[in-house]
């Protein structure tokens, strides 16, 4: 096979092309000011929203696992009794950060 370097590029007359143009290529003609065989690319902002939620996360407090764990002995073991200013109290807290339904 012989390939000739000084031979031009030779388009397809215009009753050649499919009357149906792939969905690429009306694509590219319907962008406004965009050169047809520009590669565009739009991004989510996830990266950003992922950062936020890390970000957040690092912000909690460390769970102490030996609270916890002591704690879920003394209730069920039954022991456990908070004050009604407790219970109150975190009734009240929990009203403040939920938002009601």
């Amino acid at each position: 096979m012989r390939i000739d370097g000084n031979q031009a590029a030779q388009r397809l007359p215009e009753s050649g092309r499919s009357a149906y143009p792939s969905p690429a290529t009306s694509d590219a003609r319907s962008s406004v000011g965009s050169p047809l065989g520009e590669d565009q690319a739009q991004l989510s902002g996830t990266l950003g929203q992922v950062q936020a939620l890390a970000e957040q996360v690092l912000q909690f407090p460390e769970i102490r696992e030996e609270k916890v764990n002591a704690l879920r002995h003394v209730v069920q073991g039954g022991s456990y009794q908070p004050s009604p200013k407790q219970v109150a109290d975190a009734v009240f807290a929990h009203m403040l950060v939920t938002p009601a339904a």
